[in-house]
Parts: C-alpha cells; sequence; structure tokens
C-alpha cells in the first residue's frame, strides 16, 4: 500500500520544531502499538531492511536535514556532513597538493575507505580511479531531504566498508510542481593576523629583501564567489499511482590563493634561535633564482645584477611556495537526473533514480622546475660563466676536455606559473527495480544498480626531466649554446635552458621543457539485490508486535581502470614525485543476507517495550570468504526512556586500487630527516651512522643536506594482491530520554568503541624510520633505501611504504544529541513564537594506531594530537550547538556554536607516548569557536528567501609550521574555518 508514498529512512524530529534543529538523534516518542495499526506509518531506518513503526534503533543514528543545508549556506554536501563532530573532511575543495578532485568523509576519521556512502540505502561506487571512496559531488544539495549518520559497523546489512559507519543521503520524493533555488555567496576576510608566530611582521621582513616572493595581501579581501542554480519539476501520474520527478543544477566556485590571506602568504617554517617567537617563512630549497650545488662543499644562486655565482642561504634564498597554492580549488558542476516510480497493480511497483554528474576542478600549486633532477654538467658548457665554472671546480683542463662534475640544479619555473592539474569526472547512476508485496504482510525488492565514474585529467606547467636533462647539457656550436642532443640527433627540438643568466629563460625554452601530462579512467559498480521483508505473525507472549525478518541475496562487481600516458607512467614530470601509473583491476562479491527483529515485551509491568534485532551476511569474494553480523537490544522500563545497546562484526575487503595500484614514489611531510644532525632537535640516534643503505656518514649527518627545505620525503607506494580483510568489532551503549513531562525535550548519549584489526594501510613512513633508527628493527631498516648522498628527498632516496595489513585500529567515545522546542507564550511572550534548540557533540576517548610491528612505540592514541602520525586533528571534544527562533512573522533566525577542543603536536616517543615534542610555539593549538548567523523568511507562500554569515567573528585558524600535504596554507582547512567570513544568500521558489 503506497497512500504514504515517502518511505522515510529515519524519523522526522520529535515536536514540529526540530525541523530547524541542527542534528539529532532518531527516535520517536510515541508508544509501542500493534503494527496493524500503524502499517501507513512504517518507516526504514537506516541500518535496517525491516520496516519499522519504532524510530529508536539500537545502534545510534544522527541525523541533518535539508533545512540545514539552506541555514548553513553550503552547496558542497561533504561541507554539511563535516559540521557532525563524528564526520571528518578528507579529500575537499581545500586540498590542492595531492587532490584527487574528489569530496569524500571520513567517519571517526578512520579513513574514507571505511565509512559506506549510500543514497536511499544503496551504495555508491568508487568515486575515482585515484580514489575509492564514493564522491559526494555526485550529489545534487538541494535535492538533499536529509543525511543519516549511522555509527559503527553495519556490513551485515550493508555489506563492505561499513567499518567505521554509514553516511545515508535520503533525497526527495514524490514532489509535485516546479521548484527553482538560487544562491550566491562569497568569503570576506580582514588580513589582520595577530595570532602566535608574528607573521605579518615576518613577511615585511623577508620583502625587504625579495619583495616578489613575500608582500602581504590586502587589509580587506573579498573572494570566492560561490553560484549554484537548481531547479526541481515533479509531476503525479493522472491516476494517482505514480510520481516522476527530474531536477537539473549548475554550480561554479571561484578559487582563493594562499597568498590572498596573511597567515598563509609564506610557507612558514621553525623560528630561528635569536627570534622563539617568531615563525619563519621557509619554503623550498627548489629556489628561484635557483640553487646550485653538490650538496657537499657548495651550494650557490645567482646574483641577479652581475650573475655570479654568490653562496646560497636557506634563510634568504628558499622559494615561498605559498602564495600560488589554492586554497580554495575553482570548480564547476552540472547535475541532471530523474526519479520516478509507478504502481503497475496492488503486486507490484516499478520503480527508477536515473543521476548524472559533469564536474571540472583545477588544483593548483607552485610551479615546477629542476627538482635536483640534473646531477651533473659539462665543464664546457656555453651558459657558465667563467666564475662560475671555477665555483663549482672545473679546472681549465676539465673545461678544455668538457668533463662533467657534480652539480644539482634546483630552480622553479616562476615564468610559466603555477602547476594545474585539471580534472574532470563524468557520473552516472542508474537504479531499476520493482517492489510490492506478493502476501499480505511480505514485501519483496529486486533491484538493479549500475554507476561509471570517467575520469579525464591532464596536468599542465610541468617540466620534462628527459626534456630538462637535454637542455641543460649545452655545448658551443660556433658561438651558439646549442643542446648536445641536437648536435648529435637525439632530440632535434631541444632548447637551451639557460638558468645561470639573469633573464635567460627564454620562451622557446618554456615551451620546450614544460609538457602535459595526461590520465585516462574510469570506474564501473554493477550490483544486483533481491530481498523480502515480511511479518511472520508470531509473537512473543509478553508482546503485542510481531516477529519481523527480511532477507535477500546481492552480486557486486567493481571494476577499475587507468590509462596514462609516457610522461605519467615513467615518472618525467618533475614536479609529480614519482610516476603515476595506469592499471586496471576488477572484484566481485556474491552475498546472502538476513535480518530479524523480535520484540520482547510490550506494556508489561517490567517493561514499556523491548525487543532485539539481529542480522547476518555471508559474502564470497573471489579468493576469500567472510561473515559480518550483528546484534542489538533495546529496553524501555518505562516510557520515558530506553536503553540501547549493540555489538556488530563488520569487514572490509581489498579494494581494486589496494590491491593493484602499480609500484612508483609518493611523497610523505617529515619535520626533519632524523639523521641529520643540523635540523634534528635532539640527538642523531647512533644507527643512523655507518655503510648500510640505510645509514649515512658523519659528514653527512652534519651537512644539513639530508634536510629537505620543503619537509617532503620519497616514498615507495603501491598495491598488494596478498592483503587480507579487515575485521572490526563495533560496540554502542546507549540511553535516550523523551521526558513526559517535557514532550518537546529529548536527550541521547551513547557510547562507541570500534576495534578494527588487520587494517589495510602503510605501515607509515614515518613509523618505520622510527622502528629503524629508535628500535633497531632490521626489518624495517631493510626497507629505507638512501641516495649516494644519504637524501630520502633527492634522486632515488626513499622509504618503502606498500599496502600491509597493519595491527590495525580503536577509536571509543561518547556521542550526545539534545533538542528541545518552547513556546515563548510558556514564558510569558506569547506573541513571539518559539525557540528551538539543538545539540550534537562528541568526546573522544581514544584513537589508537596499532602498526603491528610489535615494538613498544607500534601503539599510539592520537586523541588530542595533530601533525606526523595523527595527520588532520583529532580534538578530545567537538561540538555543534543551535538556537532557533520562530518568529510568528514567516522568519526564522538562528544561531549556531562550533566548537573544536584543543590539541597538541604528536612527536612519537620510544614508548609509544606522543607529548613528546620540544618546547615550540605550535605544540598547542588552542580551542576554536565559531559563530554563524542565519536567517530565513518566507515572503510568500511560495517565496522562501535565506541569508547568513559563518565564521561571523572572522576568527583566524591556528597555525603550524608541520602540517604538510595533510593540510594546507598552514594550518587544516578541513577542519577550521580558513578563509574567513562567509557570506551566502539564497531564494527559493515553487510554482
Amino acid at each position: 500500500m503506497r497512500n504514504q508514498k515517502t518511505r522515510l529512512l529515519a524519523t522526522t524530529m520529535i515536536g514540529g520544531f526540530a525541523a530547524l534543529a541542527f542534528a539529532a538523534p532518531a527516535m520517536a516518542q510515541d508508544a509501542p502499538a500493534p503494527q496493524e495499526e500503524t502499517q501507513l506509518g512504517e518507516i526504514v531506518v537506516t541500518g535496517s531492511r525491516i520496516p519499522q513503526t519504532n524510530l529508536v534503533t539500537t545502534s545510534p543514528v544522527t541525523q541533518v536535514t535539508g533545512e540545514d543545508i539552506d541555514v548553513a549556506g553550503v552547496t558542497r554536501v561533504e561541507d554539511l556532513v563535516a559540521q557532525l563532530p563524528q564526520a571528518f573532511a578528507a579529500q575537499n575543495s581545500t586540498v590542492a597538493n595531492g587532490a584527487s578532485g574528489t569530496a569524500t568523509v571520513s567517519l571517526r576519521n578512520l579513513g574514507s575507505s571505511r565509512t559506506l556512502v549510500l543514497i536511499d540505502g544503496r551504495r555508491m561506487g568508487y568515486g575515482s580511479p585515484n580514489d575509492d571512496a564514493a564522491d559526494l559531488n555526485q550529489i545534487p544539495e538541494q535535492l538533499v531531504e536529509r543525511v543519516e549518520v549511522l555509527t559503527g559497523g553495519a556490513s551485515a546489512v550493508y555489506g563492505s566498508d561499513a567499518i567505521a559507519g554509514v553516511v545515508n543521503f535520503i533525497m526527495k520524493k514524490d514532489f509535485e510542481g516546479i521548484q527553482l533555488d538560487a544562491q550566491y555567496a562569497f568569503y570576506q576576510h580582514n588580513n589582520d593576523y595577530d595570532g602566535v608566530g608574528n607573521v605579518r611582521a615576518e613577511i615585511l621582513r623577508r620583502g625587504q629583501t625579495n619583495p616578489a616572493q613575500f608582500q602581504l595581501p590586502d587589509d580587506n579581501v573579498v573572494d570566492g564567489e560561490s553560484k549554484s542554480i537548481n531547479m526541481i519539476m515533479g509531476v503525479a501520474a493522472p491516476d494517482g499511482r505514480g510520481n516522476l520527478m527530474a531536477y537539473a543544477g549548475y554550480r561554479n566556485n571561484s578559487p582563493i590563493l594562499q597568498g590572498e590571506r596573511d597567515y598563509s602568504s609564506c610557507a612558514l617554517g621553525a623560528p630561528a634561535a635569536a627570534t622563539p617567537e617568531t615563525f619563519t617563512c621557509g619554503g623550498s630549497g627548489t629556489s628561484f633564482p635557483g640553487q646550485f650545488t653538490d650538496f657537499s662543499t657548495f651550494a650557490y644562486t645567482v646574483d641577479q645584477t652581475t650573475g655570479d655565482f654568490i653562496p646560497y642561504d636557506g634563510n634568504l634564498n628558499a622559494y615561498n611556495f605559498g602564495p600560488l597554492n589554492y586554497y580554495q580549488r575553482p570548480d564547476e558542476r552540472y547535475t541532471l537526473g530523474a526519479f520516478g516510480q509507478y504502481q503497475i497493480n496492488d503486486k507490484a511497483e516499478v520503480f527508477a533514480q536515473l543521476m548524472f554528474s559533469d564536474y571540472e576542478s583545477v588544483a593548483q600549486i607552485a610551479p615546477s622546475g629542476s627538482f635536483f633532477s640534473v646531477a651533473d654538467i659539462n665543464c664546457d658548457s656555453p651558459l657558465l660563466s667563467a666564475q662560475q665554472s671555477a665555483a663549482i671546480g672545473c679546472t681549465p683542463a676539465e673545461i678544455a676536455a668538457g668533463d662533467r662534475t657534480t652539480l644539482y640544479v634546483a630552480r622553479r619555473n616562476v615564468e610559466g606559473g603555477g602547476r594545474q592539474d585539471s580534472i574532470n569526472y563524468t557520473s552516472y547512476r542508474g537504479v531499476v527495480g520493482v517492489r510490492g508485496e506478493f502476501m499480505p504482510g511480505w514485501n519483496y525488492d529486486v533491484a538493479a544498480q549500475f554507476s561509471r565514474v570517467r575520469l579525464a585529467r591532464t596536468y599542465l606547467n610541468d617540466f620534462s626531466v628527459t626534456r630538462l636533462t637535454r637542455a641543460l647539457d649545452v655545448v658551443d656550436v660556433g658561438g651558439v649554446p646549442t643542446c648536445r642532443s641536437v648536435v648529435d640527433g637525439t632530440d632535434t627540438t631541444c632548447v637551451p635552458y639557460d638558468v645561470f643568466s639573469p633573464g635567460g629563460v627564454t620562451q622557446e625554452a618554456l615551451d620546450y621543457l614544460q609538457i602535459p601530462l595526461i590520465q585516462t579512467g574510469e570506474t564501473t559498480q554493477q550490483v544486483v539485490t533481491a530481498a523480502i521483508t515480511g511479518d511472520t505473525g508470531w509473537s512473543m507472549p509478553t508482546a503485542s508486535r510481531t516477529l519481523q525478518v527480511a532477507f535477500g541475496a546481492e552480486y557486486r562487481r567493481d571494476a577499475l581502470g587507468s590509462v596514462t600516458d609516457n610522461a605519467f607512467a615513467i615518472g618525467d614530470g618533475a614536479g609529480q614525485g614519482g610516476p603515476t601509473i595506469g592499471f586496471t583491476g576488477d572484484t566481485d562479491v556474491a552475498e546472502i543476507f538476513g535480518e530479524f527483529q523480535l520484540p520482547l515485551a510490550d506494556d508489561q509491568p517490567w517493561a514499556y517495550s523491548a525487543s532485539i534485532d539481529g542480522a547476518y551476511r555471508r559474502s564470497e569474494y573471489e579468493n576469500v570468504g567472510t561473515d559480518t553480523y550483528k546484534i542489538g537490544a533495546d529496553y524501555a522500563p518505562v516510557e520515558d526512556i530506553r536503553f540501547r545497546a549493540s555489538y556488530s562484526r563488520a569487514v572490509r575487503a581489498p579494494n581494486v586500487i589496494e590491491l593493484f595500484t602499480a609500484q612508483g614514489f609518493n611523497l610523505f611531510d617529515m619535520d626533519f630527516d632524523p639523521c641529520d644532525a643540523v635540523n634534528n632537535p635532539g640527538p642523531v640516534p647512533a644507527s643512523c651512522i655507518g655503510t648500510n643503505p640505510w645509514q649515512v656518514t658523519a659528514a653527512q649527518s652534519a651537512s644539513g643536506a639530508l634536510n629537505s627545505p620543503a619537509g617532503q620525503y620519497n616514498f615507495l607506494q603501491g598495491g598488494n594482491p596478498d592483503l587480507l580483510p579487515e575485521e572490526a568489532d563495533t560496540f554502542t551503549l546507549g540511553a535516550v530520554w523523551t521526558p513526559s513531562f517535557a514532550p518537546r525535550f529529548n536527550l541521547s548519549v551513547d557510547w562507541f568503541d570500534i576495534q578494527v584489526d588487520g587494517a589495510i594501510q602503510t605501515l607509515g613512513a614515518l613509523n618505520t624510520l622510527s622502528l629503524c633508527y629508535d628500535q633497531g628493527d632490521a626489518d624495517a631498516c631493510n626497507r629505507i633505501d638512501r641516495n649516494a648522498g644519504g637524501q630520502l628527498w633527492v634522486g632515488d632516496g626513499n622509504v618503502e611504504d606498500l599496502n600491509i595489513n597493519i595491527g590495525g585500529f580503536e577509536t571509543s567515545g561518547v556521542d550526545i544529541n539534545a533538542n528541545y522546542g518552547v513556546d515563548l507564550e510558556d514564558w510569558g511572550a506569547p506573541a513571539y513564537g518559539s525557540l528551538a534548540f539543538s545539540f550534537v557533540g562528541t568526546w573522544l576517548n581514544e584513537l589508537v594506531t596499532d602498526t603491528g610491528a610489535g615494538q613498544s612505540n607500534s601503539v599510539y592514541d592520537c586523541t588530542g594530537f595533530y601533525a606526523n602520525q595523527c595527520g588532520v586533528p583529532n580534538p578530545e571534544w567537538r561540538h555543534r550547538a543551535r538556537m532557533t527562533w520562530v518568529s510568528p512573522w514567516d522568519m526564522d533566525l538562528s544561531a549556531t556554536w562550533r566548537h573544536f577542543g584543543e590539541v597538541e603536536i604528536a612527536v612519537l616517543g620510544a614508548d609509544g607516548s606522543l607529548n613528546n615534542s620540544a618546547p615550540r610555539i605550535d605544540r598547542y593549538f588552542d580551542a576554536m569557536n565559531y559563530l554563524d548567523l542565519a536567517a530565513t523568511w518566507q515572503v510568500r507562500d511560495t517565496i522562501t528567501l535565506r541569508a547568513g554569515v559563518n565564521n561571523v567573528l572572522d576568527s583566524d585558524p591556528p597555525l603550524s609550521y608541520s602540517v604538510g600535504t595533510t593540510g594546507n596554507g598552514n594550518t587544516y582547512p578541513q577542519l577550521y574555518d580558513a578563509l574567513g567570513r562567509y557570506f551566502f544568500f539564497g531564494v527559493t521558489a515553487n510554482f
């Protein structure tokens, strides 16, 4: 029966006020009743296939609504989800270096691969050939009715990947008419940073000697404009048995450069000894006008007046790579789709979902160049002056003979501009099926699902290492500097790259050196599901409700293919950090599943209600089979309070990317090389010195050359076809209080504990280095391969860090949700409407990583820490609180308080502790608080206006020189508001 067309996947809020609340647990205040009296209102809850009349699930579910999208002014749904304290942003619009172009979410900070994303209870496929997590860019924000977040493992219901939990996007349905929605937004920021580090003063000081690279932005900036327009059209079938809804949308976001914020206008470095309270403006050794060194006896740059070599000083000459990096990537997105259903007869209803999106973004980082890519030069090079030849040790005899001498060239391509990674995803998703009641109380649902994501990627403005080598290998031909490759016919198009003379770089040289790198790829997912749900009619003597069951089977195939051009494949891009190698692979699984819900008591002297539920799934992969299961219970001794508990075993099978990614170099972040006696604030481990591949000489340790000025080092990444599925055990225990004396109040408190064993992960290059040098682990040492100069950041020096099954993770804590509504009439102000209050907070008890190496520091807890092993900050306490005034004049005003607790930089000790940092000005990030204001005004029955300001106080983010590529712009914009105030204005019109 479809008299109520919309089958909700969780509850609406208690007491109508909560439609304006920020987030709330899924719950109900109604007493249990016989099912035959409530079939028209049955509700499918996220985490179960069984329709239920009772809205309190045994596993905690938190939700945000479509109204929250309007109040928060977001046009990217990942920004809405990330406002929940259970969620952490992973890939999003603030990622530049290392951006996949997708938008992903990581529940409990266990990784986006361990968060299953659903649309109306059906899984999304891989977001990209480069990212196995679902891409939230595919979801049109104005079509979202609400988002439900389920804590803990749900593999027994949904299959693999639901380790940390489930994010379920419930879309609008049964819409009739036409709705137009438009929004314009922008950022405004006052550049008056006055936090720790004296950043503005340092930029001004550096600008006195290098104004081209160090300058403060305007005091007041307005940028990052966002424009979106969406249209929804819906029509009911003339006979009232069906509905068709179509949608279309367009979104455009403008870029923001780091140079447009004072606190990100320079790449921060550690304070100098003479000014311990002031960050330095650090940067990269690949600089302009360049660094020329043998990493032993000399390091020079070019005097821009005389053209002579002069000593290179990293404190003065390091390249400020920050200003050209994008703080917010530009993007453009088109969405189009249709949802429909039609009831053929009383036994069958057909349904379909068709979704299309075209998304394009550009990730810009600092210019490319020669990243020490060329290791020597011929002494008779006509590009070298006599002074320069002598400075690098070329004797007259060597010049006459054309002998080669060691010379590493590190020079930025400032003439060619920033590296731009242009990423385009074209995504298709379709679901078709039939469902209905085949006998009284028993329903079936059979559906087929197909999704495809196509990637077209072009990387611009990078240098070719092959061409760079040729362009610096130059000889004199009749007084004309000429590439040796032109003379010998190897490459007749070569143009000399003169970086030794001021103004010597020509456009012809850039045209030769700069190459596009191209990657194309595709992911597909095919799912066929058949499920039956039913009422057995049997009940316990003490219960009025009957035993409900669900069972079925599912087949799923995920395939991925990636093709790269030769430049990508051989690592010819100088600024890539390593090759990007194409690969193909697929996985498939056949599964059977079942669920039950058994009421134990209704309206008994000892229980107002009580029930248990369970689920089981058997999954057969090509080489392994897995079993997942869940058991839960809830007990309400009286109507006002309910206790709930659950245990689940979840499984995540290795995906195509983890299994089959080709091996190649990538970059990891590290403050200093542990064997570097110059930059290591502590003593250099004795195990660093020696002749093994992982060791350095005493002279190399003392040279300072082991340190990467940009804080980036090489690691060898790659897939592993021998990976095993990871397993997770989730426990939850909580209580829900809906007091009858305060019918508009509800409170839920839930403890969670998630333990992941055999996690599919890399060990981590930092952990490998610690195991080798601090613990003497021979296997770890054998994974470290330094180059001839002892470095891990130049040439082929690297740390091997392939995918393996590590020990695992464990996280636990408490979620708190509360909502309260009050008519102001109760407070003696009957003419002023009502107030609604909502609160959602998470206390993080532990976030433990076990590398599985078996050493004393192989297990560490990142709760309250950031950076290094811990990455994005993990505050012990986070919350969102909102108050909404529902006025009697069709205007609602909302104020939201967002809070992030204090964190400390993580420095791993020999005993596994992380609070080992030496005194430094960024050792702690203070707690951050943000105030958001919003208003909605229903001008007419069919027109609603909205406006708001997020981060009203324009709070500056906390800064650190250790954020690396995990963060961006000296902070973590995935977590903190790094761009300033966000103003938005929108209108919704219904016809």
